[in-house]
């Protein structure tokens, strides 16, 4: 994930004005939330979520058909 400096917010002002850290994940995305300095939190809009979710799934079953083709006899003696 790209981290802008425009997208970080400390955890005391996101705590006493949230609508103003929604408001910044609308514009831009997403929001990382910073705890004692450090990056701690991220807030993104559920979309995203969703969308890097099933391209995460995406490649898991892309990577599983590939590990299948490639141990093919292996798998089908451990069928029978």
């Amino acid at each position: 994930m790209h981290i802008d400096l425009k997208n970080l917010v400390s955890i005391s002002e996101a705590n006493q004005n949230f609508s103003k850290v929604a408001r910044m994940v609308d514009e831009n995305g997403a929001a990382v939330i910073l705890k004692n300095n450090s990056p701690r939190y991220v807030l993104i809009d559920y979309s995203k979520l969703q969308e890097d979710t099933d391209a995460d799934n995406e490649a898991l079953e892309a990577v599983a058909a590939r590990i299948l083709q490639k141990h093919k006899k292996a798998f089908e003696e451990l069928a029978k």
